[in-house]
């Protein structure tokens, strides 16, 4: 497992205007994640999760502050590199799945190969094989809407390691999903952090993903709280 810092955040804010008002959504944000790791970014509704996970992910620009990637301050790559960053370095998986319904599972998947040049034939070996590895082995053909909501969310993860991602960015992955389902889901994402080494950093309401984690960021009105392990925070989730 490496022990390289693999993102960095320095001193970073997002601030939106309303009228008046400054909302500060990210407020000063220094964090540092080591290669390999497993992160969770926990806290209450409008703590700034989401917008910190977008940030790190280049999904926005913040007001202030940097984002660094292996080392690379992210908000000086223009419009081609950082699409070449986000289709390369970086898998995404989000709460409501995001695939494209009129595909089936192996073309969703095989898609973000389209986008980084990949021949067909090894988009669809590729895709094959990323299907089978989280349980879809005979879905292939499938549609969104022939599959259930779980089957949905493991077809996005497969969606996300489709380029070999180094970093997996997961917002609240198990938001949508029973309790049973999102279990294996937390189990999956496991098994790639440990079998692949992909860094994870999931953004969370889900007490159950705190325990894969091997470190906990704690959000409150867009500032980090406290940083700690499964153990400093369970209690503390439970109550929020």
């Amino acid at each position: 497992m490496s022990y390289e810092n693999v993102i960095e955040t320095e001193d970073l804010a997002m601030y939106y205007y309303m009228g008046g008002t400054v909302i500060k959504a990210l407020d000063g944000v220094n964090i540092k994640i080591r290669g390999g790791e497993y992160v969770s970014i926990v806290g209450p509704s409008g703590s700034g999760k989401t917008t910190l996970f977008n940030m790190i992910g280049g999904l926005e620009r913040p007001t202030e502050g940097k984002v660094y990637i292996d080392e690379v301050d992210i908000a000086k790559l223009d419009a081609y590199e950082l699409a070449w960053l986000r289709c390369r370095k970086i898998g995404y998986i989000f709460q409501t799945f995001n695939l494209i319904a009129v595909l089936t599972a192996l073309e969703n998947v095989a898609l973000p190969m389209i986008f980084a040049g990949v021949a067909r034939e090894d988009r669809i070996k590729k895709s094959t094989e990323l299907l089978s590895l989280v349980g879809l082995g005979e879905r292939l053909r499938h549609k969104p809407s022939e599959l259930s909501a779980g089957q949905q969310q493991r077809v996005a993860i497969a969606r996300a390691m489709a380029n070999d991602p180094a970093i997996i960015l997961a917002d609240e992955p198990t938001g949508n999903l029973d309790l049973h389902t999102g279990r294996e889901i937390i189990e999956l994402l496991k098994k790639l952090n440990d079998e692949r080494e992909v860094t994870i950093i999931a953004a969370t309401h889900d007490v159950k993903m705190i325990g894969m984690s091997s470190r906990i960021f704690w959000i409150r009105d867009g500032k980090i709280e406290k940083i700690g392990t499964p153990r400093d925070f369970r209690a503390r989730i439970v109550e929020d």
